[in-house]
This record gives structure tokens, C-alpha cells and sequence, in this order.
């Protein structure tokens, strides 16, 4: 059964035509911030996430794409897109246009699994203090560096980690998406659809898998077929991807990296809209 919220007239399997977008690409805007090396502890997450996604989601899970790859929507035409690359907090205080931040190890791609996998919404906090708070005061909350496996139907997931959700709460404009790799394809769409004149794609960190899911991004958006392996290359040659495989990275084992690196598994965007004390992200 489809995942609730998703836009299937628009989103699953959505018809797409290439090459029409006029891209313009400006240099990335590197973050002072010192999310290096650094991947917040959330717990082992995904693998429980992604049962229960493929329960809940069926048939809508991986099936955004045409089997001759991902385009552009037809209604985009000629007109002219500009695409930003940023990264970190400093790049989201200076985004403009539709903003899209990326963080692939792995707090977007925890949001778009337990989205699949029933939970009603994520709201993203900058502290662990907040996240107890926010909580206390949330009926059927789930703290995502608490819970390991728990039943997410219907409940709220409140997410606090290093880079993906400090760099969400630093943007100031109002048209926010978070994106992964699992998402991907499914933002580029949502992203077109609102036909912006301009898109800021923001690598949470100055990490190699996020600044992979961005250039994923712009090449579909310039209708090209990316070569993820080739963009994936850099963190894969990494000491901090062979640590990560090893399963040797406390809170973070194994097969989250490979859950994390799968591309466009889910066929909706997760955009994200500014609530009091924190930001609400939904699946659409």
C-alpha cells in the first residue's frame, strides 16, 4: 500500500523529459563549522527502519524511476535554473532560492526510512536537551537516539544530529527540502515542480557522500545519467568509509552504510517547514 502524503499524480512514476533546463553552477560555499569526520550516533536505525518500509510502502518503494533513467518534467522547458552548491551552516545562511539540504550518513536518510515505515513526521532540533523537551511534550515521540526497532506507525521521530539538522535550522528562507541519496531523484522532481529560478543544493558536511548526492542531483537535473560509482568514489577510497564498514564506528553498523548509499529507493520529497521550537519534515 502507497505511503500516505505521497503526490502520486505527480510523483510516482512521474513522466519525464530531458535536456530542457538551462543550468547555471556556482562554486560551493565551504562551512567554518568543523563538521568533519563527525557522524552523530542514531542508533542502529535503518535496518528495522527499511522492514518496516518495505511493509508499509509496497509497491511505491524504488519505483519512481523510468527503466531508461531519470529526467527532467516536461513542463520544465527552457527556462533558466541556477543551482548553488554550499556547504555546511555558513552555505545555508547564504542559500538562496529553493533550498535543498543533503546529509547521507545518515540523518536524511534515518528520516525518508522511518517516513516509509509509518512514522507520521520528523521534527529536527539543534540540541539533545531540546529533543527531550520537544518529547516530553509530544504524544507518542520517538527519539531517534533512543529507540531501536520500535513499531514508527503513526508516531513523531525527533531528530538532533551534527550536521544535517544545525544546517537545516541555519537557513533562513522559506522553501527547504532534506534530502539523501534514497530520495534523490524524488526532491529533483519536487524541486522542478515548484519552478524555481534558482536551486541551492547544501552538503550538510564537507564530507564526500553529500557532496556526491549533490552533483547526483544537478546532473539529473540537467538530464544526464550520473554514475554514482564515480561520484562515490572519493568516500569510498576514505579511511572514514573503511572504519564505517568495518562496523568498528560506535552506533553505526554496517549495513546502515549500505542502506545509506542505495539511490532513490523512495519516491517522495521530504520538504521542511519552520514550527515553534522546531522544524517539521514530511513526507510529500
Amino acid at each position: 500500500m502507497p505511503f500516505a502524503g505521497i503526490d502520486q499524480k505527480h510523483l510516482a512514476r512521474a513522466h519525464l523529459a530531458r535536456g530542457h533546463a538551462v543550468v547555471e553552477v556556482q562554486a560551493s560555499t565551504r562551512d567554518d563549522q568543523g563538521h568533519r569526520d563527525r557522524v552523530a550516533v542514531l542508533g542502529h536505525v535503518l535496518a528495522p527502519f527499511q522492514a518496516q518500509a518495505d511493509h508499509t510502502h509496497g509497491a511505491a518503494v524504488g519505483d519512481l524511476l523510468e527503466p531508461e533513467g531519470t529526467r527532467l518534467p516536461t513542463d520544465v522547458g527552457t527556462r533558466h535554473v541556477n543551482i548553488i552548491h554550499a556547504t555546511g551552516v555558513e552555505g545555508a545562511r547564504q542559500a538562496r532560492g529553493t533550498v535543498v539540504v543533503i546529509d547521507v550518513l545518515r540523518s536524511f536518510t534515518v528520516s525518508a526510512y522511518a517516513l516509509a515505515g509509518g512514522a507520521r513526521e520528523c521534527r529536527l532540533v539543534r540540541t539533545v536537551d531540546q529533543a527531550h523537551a520537544l518529547a516530553q511534550r509530544t504524544e507518542g515521540a520517538v527519539i531517534c537516539a533512543e529507540e531501536d526497532g520500535l513499531d514508527l506507525n503513526g508516531r513523531v521521530l525527533i531528530q538532533r544530529s551534527t550536521a544535517g539538522t544545525q544546517v537545516a535550522a541555519a537557513v533562513t528562507g522559506g522553501d527547504i527540502l532534506a534530502a539523501s541519496l534514497v530520495v534523490a531523484a524524488a526532491t529533483v522532481q519536487a524541486c522542478l515542480l515548484r519552478k524555481p529560478g534558482t536551486i541551492t543544493l547544501i552538503a550538510s558536511a564537507d564530507h564526500p557522500e553529500d557532496h556526491a548526492c549533490a552533483r547526483y542531483m544537478e546532473a539529473l537535473i540537467r538530464g544526464e545519467h550520473p554514475d554514482l560509482d564515480v561520484l562515490l568514489k572519493p568516500l569510498r577510497e576514505s579511511e572514514r568509509y573503511r572504519r564505517l564498514k568495518s562496523g568498528t564506528w560506535p552506533g553505526f553498523p554496517p549495513s546502515d552504510l549500505d542502506l545509506s548509499l542505495r539511490t532513490d529507493v523512495f519516491d517522495f520529497a521530504m520538504p521542511v517547514v519552520g514550527e515553534a521550537g522546531y522544524l517539521r519534515l514530511t513526507a510529500s
